[in-house]
C-alpha cells in the first residue's frame, strides 16, 4: 500500500511531471532535429547541447509550475528560480566554454597527430557542450508551455 501511494504521489505531482515531460519533450525533439539534420546516431541520446535546451526546459518546467501553483511570494517558486538561472547560466557559458575547449583541444590532436608527435589522448573531445541564447529560449518556452497545461488543466 505504500509503494502504491507513493507512486500516486509522485506521478500526479504537478510540479515533479512539469519538469520531467519537459525533458523528456525537449530530448524527444533534440534527438529528432540532430537525426534529421544528421542521420540518427544513438551517442545523439546522451549528447549536450543542442536545440532545444533540455535543462532551460526541465527547469522552466520545474520553476513555472512552482509560480503557478504557490505564487511568487511562496519558497518554492524562490528555490526553483535561483536554480534555474543557475542551471541555465552554467548551459550557456560555463559548458560553451568547455566546448570551445574541446574544438580547440582537438585541433592540437590533429596537429600533432599529423606531425607524429605523441598523443596526448585517444579519443575525440566533445565540441557541442553547450548551449546557444535560441537554444535556451526554445528550451525555456517548452517549460512555460508544458508546465502551464499540467498544472492548468491536467492536474488542476
Amino acid at each position: 500500500m505504500i509503494l502504491i501511494n507513493f507512486l500516486t504521489d509522485f506521478f500526479t505531482n504537478p510540479v515533479l511531471m512539469s519538469a520531467g515531460v519537459s525533458w523528456f519533450i525537449a530530448q524527444a525533439a533534440k534527438v529528432i532535429i540532430e537525426s534529421v539534420k544528421y542521420g540518427f546516431d544513438r551517442h545523439i541520446l546522451g549528447r549536450s547541447g543542442g536545440m532545444p535546451s533540455s535543462h532551460s526546459a526541465t527547469f522552466t518546467g520545474l520553476t513555472f509550475s512552482c509560480l503557478l501553483l504557490y505564487s511568487a511570494h511562496s519558497t518554492e517558486f524562490a528555490i526553483s528560480l535561483m536554480l534555474a538561472i543557475v542551471v541555465i547560466y552554467d548551459s550557456m557559458n560555463l559548458r560553451m566554454e568547455t566546448g570551445k575547449l574541446g574544438a580547440a583541444m582537438n585541433k592540437l590532436h590533429e596537429r600533432d597527430k599529423n606531425a607524429g608527435l605523441e598523443q596526448v589522448s585517444d579519443g575525440k573531445f566533445e565540441e557541442k557542450a553547450g548551449h546557444t541564447l535560441p537554444e535556451v529560449i526554445a528550451g525555456i518556452c517548452i517549460g512555460i508551455i508544458v508546465s502551464s497545461i499540467l498544472t492548468l488543466l491536467v492536474f488542476n
